[in-house]
């Protein structure tokens, strides 16, 4: 049997996943990193992106988180966020629309929403729809 660390990706709301993996791969404040088994232990933030979790039958299951951190002991990985969903849950138009309202309140310095809400909607929705972007190519193959 292939080696695996148990998994848990919690948002304030639910438990998203509980299971084992072989890898799991998230965005950490300083770039992506990858936990296999029996990781050296590590607590650290994420930044708002996806979650990748290799399956040990193969596959891979995506999801989105809107920051968090990320706790690492050798056989169990935690990731604890505000918001957390499935990327086949997200709604890629609301993700769009987002998007393109934070990039206007960054163009339009007079506008009602602070300079540091408006890159933060932007960081979100850009997460969510990389997020889907990851699915669809994953569903192609």
């Amino acid at each position: 049997m292939a080696s695996t660390i148990h998994c848990d990706i919690v948002s304030a709301e639910a438990e998203i996943f509980s299971g084992e993996a072989a890898m799991v791969v998230v965005t950490g404040e300083e770039g992506e990193l990858g936990i296999a088994p029996r990781h050296a232990p590590l607590l650290t933030r994420l930044k708002p992106g996806q979650v990748r979790v290799m399956l040990p039958e193969g596959g891979e299951e995506f999801y989105y988180i809107s920051g968090g951190l990320l706790e690492v002991q050798p056989h169990v990985v935690t990731v604890l966020s505000d918001t957390a969903a499935r990327a086949s849950d997200l709604d890629e138009a609301a993700a769009v629309k987002a998007k393109e309202e934070a990039e206007r309140a960054l163009a339009d310095r007079s506008a009602d929403m602070e300079v540091a809400q408006a890159q933060a909607q932007l960081a979100e929705a850009m997460a969510q729809l990389a997020a889907l972007e990851r699915l669809r190519k994953s569903l192609k193959r």
